[in-house]
């Protein structure tokens, strides 16, 4: 399964400093899954076409059956990514901007300034997380339950998880 990882960053994808909420990304997804997956990562600027141009071609040419990406869902003029994402998505998935917000407001006041969402692009998820790599984790840890149920509802590959990093559901088989 090849999962798309985008951070979206000026001063990151500048080389300024270092994107450790990538790299923070990719760790969670070692720690949660068993099955083997591939990443296809970018670092990119701020900048709305860029961001849908390189979701567009994750999905469509390089077959991500997820993309995670990280940064710009604030209310800064140049945070622009929840537009990106419902730019190039059939449908949205609400859902799991409620829940991660949800969870961030348990550490930080300010959770209702993010403005993360999710959607569908044909067979591939699209998410979006914050920037900050402790808030990618426990994002990650209140949504990604669903997720592989997610793409089991839209016939991607069987993504199968260490159960003692992360419980999964699935519904029971009749």
């Amino acid at each position: 399964m090849k999962i798309g990882i985008i951070t979206v960053s000026d001063r990151a994808s500048k080389g300024i400093y270092e994107d450790l909420s990538g790299k923070a990304i990719i760790d969670t997804l070692n720690d949660y899954l068993n099955s083997p997956w591939k990443e296809v990562y970018e670092v990119i600027p701020d900048e709305q076409d860029i961001i849908e141009t390189t979701m567009i071609k994750m999905a469509d040419e390089q077959n991500c059956a997820l993309i995670v990406t990280t940064g710009g869902t604030g209310p800064a003029k140049r945070d622009v990514t929840p537009e990106a994402t419902e730019k190039v998505c059939d449908r949205m998935m609400p859902g799991f901007g409620e829940l991660m917000r949800q969870e961030s407001l348990k550490f930080v006041p300010t959770a209702i300034l993010s403005r993360q969402t999710a959607g569908l692009r044909k067979d591939t998820l699209i998410l979006n997380l914050p920037g900050k790599p402790k808030s990618i984790r426990e994002c990650l840890d209140a949504v990604f339950p669903a997720i592989p149920y997610c793409l089991d509802l839209m016939e991607q590959d069987f993504m199968e998880c260490d159960e003692n990093v992360i419980k999964v559901f699935r519904p029971k088989a009749k």
